[in-house]
């Protein structure tokens, strides 16, 4: 089983993410039928992209890879357990199981002797996880909805040109 050596190549990719500005030490790798066909770490604050988180990264890079959106039949090995953006971009993708070194709480736990005053933004994972799990009008995130009608059209049209002819 090549479990160790997928999480060893995820390890090492957090690692290098240390060698990087703006990088932070979390690594993940996408498998496929024995293969590593993913590679990310984490770039957030390098790219000041809040998404570029290594789970993220390891599956757009699959993507390309494949040229394809449909993960199913992959696995994923990361450095740390992901947070709910991460699992739900895995969902989303198809990603089957995923492997996992250190959980949230011991990364927390790690970084926490930093202060909030060194740390580059902060991401509280259990609040995150609550809040995605809620109906849109029950997370703290204010919204609305507007002209649904007219971006409805829109999709309707859409759904209507992928029909078969």
């Amino acid at each position: 089983m090549y479990v160790d050596a997928f999480m060893t190549r995820a390890i090492e990719l957090s690692a290098q993410a240390l060698t990087e500005k703006g990088c932070e030490p979390f690594g993940a790798v996408v498998v496929k039928d024995g293969r590593i066909v993913g590679e990310g770490y984490n770039h957030a604050v390098q790219r000041h992209d809040p998404t570029s988180h290594s789970e993220i990264e390891a599956i757009r890079d699959a993507c390309r890879n494949l040229a394809t959106v449909d993960l199913s039949q992959t696995e994923m090995y990361t450095s740390c357990e992901p947070c709910a953006l991460c699992v739900a971009a895995m969902l989303v993708a198809g990603v089957e199981r995923v492997y996992y070194a250190v959980t949230l709480a011991q990364s927390d736990a790690a970084l926490a002797h930093l202060g909030q005053d060194k740390r580059p933004y902060e991401m509280d994972a259990a609040a995150l996880r609550v809040q995605v799990g809620l109906p849109m009008e029950a997370r703290r995130l204010a919204s609305e909805s507007r002209r649904a009608d007219d971006a409805k059209a829109v999709i309707d049209a859409w759904a209507r040109a992928q029909e078969p002819r």
